[in-house]
């Protein structure tokens, strides 16, 4: 069986400003509010942002309380206790 690693740029990340890495994260955001899926913007936060916790940080300034709320709802099972983790709902 073929393994295959899925490149999400981790090295790339980890060579850009704070600056950068939120106005990624900011991108990030406005594709959830555009469609994208909750569940991949918390697990390319995580990739940009070098972990959990600055990622959940970035997430909280981006984010209303409504709206992460709004955002943990719409999602079931595992995704949904990732997101509530990432999102801090």
């Amino acid at each position: 069986m073929l393994s295959v690693q899925v490149y999400l740029g981790e090295e790339l990340f980890k060579g850009w400003t704070d600056e950068q890495k939120r106005d990624e994260i900011g991108r990030l955001v406005t594709g959830f509010r555009a469609g994208l899926p909750i569940g991949i913007v918390c697990n390319m936060a995580e990739k940009i942002a070098g972990g959990e916790t600055p990622a959940r940080r970035y997430l909280l300034s981006f984010m209303s309380l409504e709206e992460r709320r709004d955002a943990v709802a719409t999602e079931s099972g595992g995704v949904k206790e990732l997101v509530s983790r990432f999102l801090g709902v």
